[in-house]
């Protein structure tokens, strides 16, 4: 049986539904994920999933999977991918998988999967790789059981004892993109005391308003009209997972991940000073300026959910986020990223003040940016082609290479890397000023042709 290679991604197993992620294939990844687990001595795991069309077909063929190897299985249903790590601390559990696509396109799946309290990545993945090339199977005497569990009243409970808002009653649009928020992200605001306005709200796996991706800016064009039509003080958006937040301010100014981390570090570091700030690559320059202003040491690293939760493990950091909008808090929550969770940081800190969104982040130092831009590029070659670029870039310039090439130039920044999710090149570019701007997206752009990718147009 052929299995494709490069589903086997960084932090994750992701392809696309039909042709790569087949029944046969999910069997076999689920007993070569239960064969790992089984010698790690766990010998009951959790199981979750979003509302995709092809998650249910998924679920049925990895249960079978694990239940072969003798695992014992909790079901958990249709939940967001925070639900299920939340699952793994409620019910003291040590592995599991979350089936989902995330962001990524309708006809993708894939399996979060998780040993300990955390997802795996990197050489643990590529280890379910090799139990199934090397047909090292746990060969079992008896099969696993399946339990269902219904933990949705009580990770909202313990949301709503861990967020109380302020004064100040809010009024918030919230899109769930007709993913797996949809199920929950208005009993949520509600309890907190909002006025909700709900948007596309209902589950419905083949996406037919949008496709729930908070990054996109075409994405939210249905967001930014409601705020305005009622007169909302902040919209709020999630991916297929609801691991990701997307934020529209009172304005419709769209809120990137990055702006908002600096309104988390504001209330973090005034309390925890001289704290290590992780900083995606991606991120302004203007986080990095606030960072310093407030006491805190920057400290760049990749890209990637599991590999940033590890990181935050490895430097006792209390948070960090991503561009991409994936925010991890340790200060007062688990460390996983739980855009429900961020949802009531920002409400909180927004219950509490006079001024609006926009008022709060009007201070920040500005910059010139591109949105994220992505390239098409096969998996076969991407990362051979950020070396090309790197082996360039570093004749002439000084760069961050901890996750793809960061070129620092002498009026901003133009990063690109390798997407570990999907074919493609992540690009974004970063300056003082507008000329400045246009000399680094032309310089950078010039490389990456150069490296032997086709002709794109950079999103501004």
């Amino acid at each position: 049986m052929h299995i494709n290679p490069n589903i086997f991604r960084e932090y994750d197993i992701r392809g696309i539904a039909e042709t790569q992620l087949t029944p046969p294939v999910v069997y076999k990844i689920g007993q070569a994920y239960g064969s790992f687990v089984l010698g790690k001595g766990v010998t009951k795991v959790l199981i979750g999933g979003d509302v995709r069309l092809s998650t249910p077909v998924i679920r049925e063929e990895l249960i079978k999977g694990l239940t072969s190897v003798g695992l014992h299985i909790i079901d958990i249903g249709t939940v967001t991918s925070p639900m299920f790590y939340f699952g793994l601390h409620h019910l003291d559990l040590d592995g599991g998988i979350m089936i989902t696509g995330s962001h990524n396109p309708g006809d993708y799946n894939g399996m979060k999967m998780a040993y300990g309290k955390s997802t795996i990545y990197g050489a643990d993945i590529q280890q379910i790789k090799k139990i199934i090339e090397a047909d090292k199977i746990t060969e079992s005497e008896g099969k696993g059981t399946v339990a269902a569990a219904d933990i949705s009243e009580a990770y909202l409970n313990m949301l709503y004892s861990k967020i109380r808002l302020g004064p100040r009653r809010l009024k918030v649009v919230a899109d769930a993109g007709n993913g797996a928020a949809s199920l929950y992200i208005e009993k949520f605001l509600e309890s907190l005391g909002c006025e909700v306005i709900p948007l596309f709200c209902e589950p419905d796996g083949s996406f037919p308003n949008h496709h729930p991706d908070p990054v996109k800016r075409e994405n939210l064009t249905y967001l930014v009209d409601e705020i305005k039509k009622h007169q909302a003080e902040v919209g709020v958006a999630y991916d297929g997972d609801a691991d990701r937040l997307g934020v529209v301010d009172d304005t419709g100014e769209v809120i990137w991940g990055d702006k908002l981390m600096a309104l988390y570090w504001r209330e973090i570091l005034a309390t925890n000073p001289g704290q290590q700030a992780i900083i995606e690559v991606k991120c302004s320059q203007a986080l990095v300026d606030e960072i310093e202003r407030l006491g805190g040491r920057p400290y760049f690293y990749k890209t990637g959910h599991s590999l940033i939760k590890a990181k935050m493990k490895e430097l006792d950091a209390l948070f960090t986020g991503e561009m991409s909008g994936h925010m991890f808090f340790a200060d007062e929550y688990y460390g996983f990223d739980d855009a429900f969770y961020a949802t009531g940081r920002l409400l909180r800190t927004l219950s509490h003040s006079e001024k609006n969104l926009s008022g709060l982040l009007s201070d920040l130092p500005q910059y010139y940016s591109t949105a994220e831009t992505r390239i098409d590029c096969p998996d076969e070659v991407k990362f051979s082609i950020i070396e090309k670029i790197k082996d360039q870039v570093l004749m002439e310039y000084d760069a961050i290479t901890v996750d793809g090439v960061r070129v620092i130039y002498p009026d901003g920044w133009g990063l690109v890397r390798a997407s570990n999710t999907q074919p493609v090149l992540v690009a974004r570019c970063e300056a003082k000023t507008p000329e400045s701007l246009s000399f680094i997206t032309g310089d950078l752009k010039e490389r990456i042709l150069r490296a032997g990718l086709q002709d794109f147009k950079w999103e501004y």
